[in-house]
């Protein structure tokens, strides 16, 4: 009987490793169908935006500098001549890792696609705005790139200097204004070198500045119809594939899902006629 212990002990450790290598290997295979059918490169950047935990320590996932490395190396891994397709799922991360991607996208020479089956806020908005093509599902969203410094939107703080006198305004917050200021500058320049490719060049301005400049919450969805009246051209030609690979990367299994159903498409139904 002890040993059946120590065997079904054995067993119930190595079932999560075995069972994490299954899907690790399915999510290759369907990368790589993806990449023979569009003739390219699939990188593939998702994080999850909901808490974790590890040893009862709450962490959470998003855009670092970790990413920008693989995705920087993938991208020098391709042929000039091939289209590099990128599935994007994330709540945005630093501002670094994101440029970082987002300059090396735009250097690549083939035509490189974006698809975002889900959302794709702050830091992923940005890397999707430098790619030739962007497939959204028409539920879908993305979001402004205006700058946070620490729990703060950069344009709330600038704010502070409109509305009081700068005598009652203390050292701390002026340190943080001048930060802020510079912050929403870098990344309007950014956004805006990536739109004029794209637009013209004053509808480029008026935009850049809409998407950093604090217009929206941070967190406003920007939906297809949105983006498509801001002149920002998005396909809603998802391939089934991408819809598949999301379901390869579940939340950690600490907890019953919120949202359950039967997972499998369903036919419309249509009652009998009779003639």
């Amino acid at each position: 009987m002890s040993g059946i212990f120590w065997l079904w002990i054995l067993i119930a450790f190595l079932l999560p490793f075995i069972r994490q290598r299954q899907i690790e290997y399915a999510r290759l295979k369907l990368i790589r169908e993806l990449e023979k059918k569009r003739n390219s490169r699939v990188i593939t950047l998702i994080h999850r935006q909901e808490a974790v935990s590890f040893l009862g320590i709450p962490i959470s996932r998003y855009i670092d500098i970790e990413d920008s490395e693989h995705v920087l190396r993938a991208i020098r891994l391709t042929p000039d001549d091939m289209p590099i397709d990128i599935v994007l799922h994330t709540p945005g991360g630093l501002v670094l890792a994101a440029e970082q991607i987002a300059h090396a996208i735009r250097r690549h020479p083939a035509e490189v696609t974006v698809f975002v089956p889900h959302y794709a806020m702050s830091g992923g908005t940005l890397i999707a705005l430098a790619v030739d093509k962007i497939v959204l599902d028409e539920n879908a969203v993305m979001g402004p790139v205006d700058p946070q410094l620490g729990n703060y939107p950069a344009a709330s703080i600038l704010k502070v200097l409109e509305q009081k006198p700068i005598k009652e305004i203390d050292d701390e917050t002026l340190i943080m204004a001048d930060i802020a200021k510079k912050a929403i500058s870098q990344v309007k320049s950014l956004v805006l070198n990536i739109l004029k490719e794209k637009m013209p060049e004053e509808k480029a301005e008026e935009l850049a500045s809409k998407l950093t400049e604090g217009h929206w919450t941070h967190d406003y969805p920007l939906t297809c119809q949105e983006l498509a009246e801001m002149g920002i051209n998005v396909c809603n030609e998802m391939p089934e594939e991408v819809y598949s690979l999301m379901s390869l990367y579940p939340q950690t299994p600490q907890r019953r899902p919120s949202a359950e159903y039967v997972p499998v498409p369903y036919k419309s139904f249509r009652p009998h006629q009779e003639k």
